[in-house]
């Protein structure tokens, strides 16, 4: 009897599927961004918040979750990303993933959207992924960010910022 495991050579199952993505490029680049950016890499920030930013209700959270963090609980240690920026130009915001010692995804579910995408235009990168519902108690069932009322998505957004913190921003 032969197991099924070595029916496949390593290289076979440790092969990745990829989808190519165009996108389009830009000349554009909005200064106000750069200059964030620059300011966060000066800073010395070590960590950069990579979000969730789904129109979902976990997206919702998680989005409000990163915000929480970078802007409230710890913005010495946080520097807040944008996804689109990042991902769709080699500009400051991805300079700032790269340069940052640390990259910590809030992830709104566990398709994991968010550091898929930078792993796409960042190969070495390695985040933290934090599935942020799982941080909360809510209706799994629910889906849109109008099922549930915006101070309990507030709510859940700052009880899973607090537990972030605490596990993964702790000194």
């Amino acid at each position: 009897m032969t197991n099924c495991c070595t029916c496949f050579s390593e290289s076979e199952t440790n092969k990745k599927d990829f989808e190519v993505v165009k996108i389009e490029k830009t000349k554009n680049v909005c200064p106000m961004c750069e200059d964030f950016a620059k300011e966060q890499i000066e800073n010395k920030k070590p960590i950069a918040v990579l979000s969730c930013e789904g129109a979902c209700l976990r997206g919702e959270i998680a989005r409000q979750a990163a915000n929480i963090i970078c802007f409230k609980l710890s913005p010495e240690k946080t520097s807040r990303i944008c996804l689109g920026g990042a991902f769709t130009k080699n500009t400051g915001q991805r300079n700032l993933v790269r340069s940052t010692p640390k990259v910590l995804a809030l992830e709104g579910c566990f398709i994991k959207c968010s550091s898929r995408m930078m792993k796409g235009v960042i190969d070495e990168l390695n985040p933290e992924i934090v599935v942020v519902d799982t941080l909360c108690d809510f209706d799994k069932k629910l889906f849109a960010i109008n099922d549930l009322a915006e101070e309990k998505i507030r709510e859940l957004a700052t009880n899973a910022a607090n537990k972030i913190v605490e596990k993964y921003l702790a000194v």
